[in-house]
């Protein structure tokens, strides 16, 4: 008798703790979905989207295809990778706040392009990107300077694009105005900088950036490099009456030659390290 009542005693307190318990759980409030808010405080800068628009033209800029991989460098709300990998593209967001990736990877999800769009946690300045052949980005000009020295370190020929900051001395190699607002895109040259052995002679070019200068000493007479320009891997200037184009290869460079000369013509670097662009 007194083991039975006081079974139902414990009965009766489990079941009032559980009343107890849903009670406090309906009296809490709903707890809201995360929602971005312009203007509010990341990690390095605050967090504006770029209209869907400007994110088009940005991609149209820098020629995304379903062979690139376009990494966004503090990706936000995740509209730019969405757009990359609805083209077709492998596209990775980085971005510091969790709440925002989590954000991001609903929306890619909502699009139905997770399985070419993803997203990590990270700070972009400790974060590797080497695989990139694109790089998106919204950020403040200090920042953009403060990651050129890797992004010059990056396969020529990757294409930066970003909105509205430049790279300061690093001259755009093409300026998008759309809806009052500006995007410009960057091609990672080679670095050719320094002295190459070619048949005809000896080259010596200086590197400011894609732009080259120098000399080229052939058949007694040295001669100006003028024009000289680098779009990614590929080279071109006149030295004298002719025209040089080429690509280059690490410590090699193969190309043709038209003008006084014409034919095809190679360098060779001198010395094993190669150059830096800047």
């Amino acid at each position: 008798m007194i083991a039975a009542l006081f079974i139902r005693r414990s009965l009766l307190s489990l079941w009032l703790a559980l009343i107890a318990a849903t009670v406090f759980a309906q009296a809490q409030p709903a707890q809201k979905p995360f929602e971005p808010q312009v203007g509010q405080e990341g990690k390095d800068v605050i967090w504006v989207p770029t209209p869907q628009a400007l994110v088009e033209k940005m991609m149209d800029m820098a020629k995304v295809t379903a062979n690139d991989t376009v990494i966004d460098l503090g990706s936000g709300d995740g509209r730019t990778v969405i757009t990359a990998a609805k083209r077709g593209a492998r596209a990775l967001g980085i971005e510091y706040n969790p709440d925002m990736v989590e954000l991001s990877r609903l929306n890619a999800a909502k699009e139905g392009v997770s399985g070419k769009a993803s997203f990590m946690k990270a700070d972009i300045f400790e974060s590797d990107f080497s695989q990139a052949t694109v790089i998106t980005m919204y950020l403040l000009p200090q920042l953009n300077v403060k990651l050129r020295p890797k992004i010059l370190n990056l396969k020529p020929g990757t294409r930066i694009v970003s909105h509205a900051f430049t790279m300061e001395e690093w001259t755009a190699d093409q300026t998008e105005s759309f809806d009052s607002r500006t995007a410009y895109l960057w091609i990672v040259p080679a670095k050719v900088a320094g002295t190459w052995r070619l048949t005809q002679g000896e080259l010596t070019l200086k590197q400011n950036f894609q732009m080259i200068a120098g000399t080229l000493k052939t058949g007694g007479n040295t001669l100006t490099v003028a024009n000289g320009r680098l779009n990614g891997d590929q080279i071109s200037f006149s030295a004298g009456n002719s025209e040089y184009t080429g690509r280059v290869n690490g410590n090699t460079i193969q190309g043709t030659v038209k003008g006084a000369s014409s034919g095809s013509w190679s360098a060779t670097r001198i010395g094993a390290s190669s150059a830096a662009a800047k």
